[in-house]
């Protein structure tokens, strides 16, 4: 798996963890869905993304949008 795919599959399992903890324990669990999403779209405009450099660091193959 290669670092693209990492990072979209650890936003969706972070956005969906977040918004099942925003229904049984508090609503501000919904600033990580924000923040997550906020993230994903400067690294959409920049191409930096902080978890993407840290795999990339460890020695994940790089994919098409985080080189």
């Amino acid at each position: 798996m290669n670092i693209d795919r990492i990072v979209l599959a650890f936003a969706g399992t972070v956005i969906l963890l977040s918004l099942v903890l925003s229904q049984y324990h508090s609503p501000n669990w919904l600033w990580l869905t924000a923040f997550v999403g906020a993230n994903l779209l400067q690294a959409a405009f920049t191409g930096f993304c902080p978890l993407a450099k840290m795999l990339k660091a460890v020695g994940k193959k790089a994919g098409q949008a985080f080189d």
